[in-house]
């Protein structure tokens, strides 16, 4: 089954260690789908179209405490098996992992 892992932390956070290492990890372990970072929320744009009538605003759709940096797609056997790569997150320690199930489509 493939999990979503949203990663999200202050943003002063700064940066992790470790991301390498868990790269080679999840890859030699044969669950690493994808991954990217994504920009600052400054960066980003949200779109509403309420009745077909398009409204793009600059910015996140929420602004909270932390914020989202980047992803992971994981393909492991079930959800503990997703916390249990989660757990080994870099920012686990200073943010949060969302872990979603995906739904609907595949990836390579």
């Amino acid at each position: 089954m493939k999990y979503l892992l949203l990663l999200a932390q202050p943003p002063d956070a700064g940066e992790s260690e470790g991301w390498d290492a868990l790269n080679a990890e999840m890859r030699q372990a044969g669950v690493y789908v994808v991954a990217s970072g994504i920009e600052a929320p400054d960066a980003a744009s949200t779109l509403r179209a309420p009745g077909g009538d398009r409204v793009l605003t600059d910015g996140p759709f929420a602004e909270t405490e932390e914020v989202l940096f980047g992803f992971y797609v994981i393909d492991v056997p079930d959800l503990d098996a997703a916390v249990e790569w989660a757990a080994k997150m870099p920012s686990a320690a200073h943010g949060s992992v969302e872990i979603r199930p995906t739904v609907g489509f595949e990836l390579p």
